[in-house]
């Protein structure tokens, strides 16, 4: 007999308990630990579930935040959990449940959604689009350079967890920085690990103004590992890199994910030689790089609509194409963003249905697109390595009217 699939809302009073049974069969959880921090996480989302026979296999977490695009804020759709149980792998019921989530969020007005990703390709099949390329640091503290003595930080811990949240959210923010707007998210994050920890800086009115949150497996000598670090300014920034240097005594390495638009190699002292002597260690020095985390559009109007760019105009026809209708229920009265518009990206940017024949055209899917809106890569590399195609002057002029910052994520999830 064909088991009885539905997808809908979170319940926790029905679900929790078979969630948190798909968190361990996924490696999330270990067994109880982490069971408040379950909670948190699940409840203070927009969570959706895929139930097979009556019982929750899969679950989706959306939480609500912010995409800085270049000195605007708008709205996310941060996709901050993706699970599936062993029995239901490969059955197609986590792509249904995300795009049952996604749809949810398009119809509630949200213009965009980001997610991180196990694996490239899953998530292209919803319209994903790759994200830039973030670096990694790992590295001896004493190779730090630093020019000054840290001043004695405050010890923090979990219970600080809305001092740590609201320090997040006023930090620096750079171009693609997102920003999760549930404090209970955070709260969750610093009760994963049970030998995380904090250090930082308050002000005069006892306010958390910069601060790191660190986690180990071995506090004794390391590797630790900077989950997050938050700061507004240069002074800032530097007490807390003279902050990681002071723990050298006892700590080998440590790894911290390269604040955006700065180069963290800029600050380290022979950084191939550690990383040649390294090799073969526990505390290998090296840097890395990966793109770990996709966006797309869900909403073309909304999303255009709050998009001012410092060049253009440029106007053209676009011919969107979107992967996610067929793993929408029929029902959906959101179909993705596929279809023909008349698109102009300038200092006032806009998109209306049709097309003018007066006007060159640029076909491309949406994640593609997306990747394109958000300067991920130049319009003409994507013409090279993705679903997009333009006449060549028409690629030209998006080129310079997208010359944007490199986006960078700022806030893993």
């Amino acid at each position: 007999m064909k088991p009885a699939v539905e997808i809908r809302e979170y319940r926790p009073s029905e679900d929790a308990d078979a969630c948190r049974r798909t968190w361990n069969e996924s490696g999330w959880v270990d067994g109880a630990k982490n069971e408040e921090a379950f909670r948190l996480f699940a409840e203070s989302a927009r969570s959706v579930v895929g139930v097979v026979d009556g019982s929750a296999e899969c679950l989706v977490n959306v939480h609500s935040g912010s995409l800085r695009y270049l000195d605007l804020d708008i709205p996310l759709a941060c996709v901050t959990g993706v699970t599936t149980s062993r029995i239901v792998r490969r059955q197609g019921l986590a792509g249904r449940s995300t795009a049952w989530a996604l749809a949810a969020e398009a119809i509630a007005g949200t213009p965009v959604a980001a997610l991180g990703v196990f694996e490239q390709g899953f998530y292209n099949r919803l319209g994903f689009g790759n994200g830039p390329y973030e670096t990694w640091c790992t590295f001896d503290p004493a190779q730090l350079v630093v020019h000054s003595t840290p001043r004695i930080p405050a010890r923090l811990t979990s219970a600080d967890w809305e001092a740590v949240h609201a320090s997040r959210l006023r930090r620096r923010r750079w171009h693609g920085a997102a920003t999760i707007l549930s404090g209970e998210l955070t709260r969750a994050d610093m009760l994963w690990g049970e030998k995380s920890f904090g250090l930082g800086y308050r002000d005069e009115t006892g306010a958390l103004t910069h601060h790191i949150w660190c986690s180990t497996e071995k506090p004794r000598r390391g590797p630790y590992s900077v989950d997050w670090m938050a700061f507004r300014t240069r002074e800032e920034f530097h007490e807390l890199l003279a902050l990681i240097h002071s723990l050298a005594d006892q700590i080998h390495s440590i790894e911290i994910h390269e604040p955006p638009g700065l180069q963290l190699q800029d600050l380290l002292r022979q950084p191939f030689k550690g990383r040649r002597m390294t090799e073969a260690s526990p505390h290998v020095q090296r840097m890395s790089s990966s793109a770990y985390w996709q966006l797309r559009i869900l909403d073309l109007h909304r999303t255009l609509a709050v998009t001012h760019l410092p060049a253009g105009p440029v106007r053209f026809n676009l011919e969107l194409s979107d992967p996610i209708e067929s793993a929408l229920p029929a029902r959906s009265p959101w179909r993705g963003v596929a279809g023909s518009y008349v698109v102009t990206l300038g200092p006032e940017s806009g998109a209306e249905r049709g097309a003018n024949p007066a006007l060159a055209t640029l076909r491309a899917s949406v994640n593609a697109f997306s990747r394109t809106w958000l300067g991920v890569r130049s319009p003409t590399s994507l013409s090279w390595t993705d679903d997009l195609e333009a006449p060549p002057a028409l690629l030209g002029s998006l080129d310079r009217a997208l010359c944007l910052p490199a986006p960078a994520c700022d806030w893993d999830y």
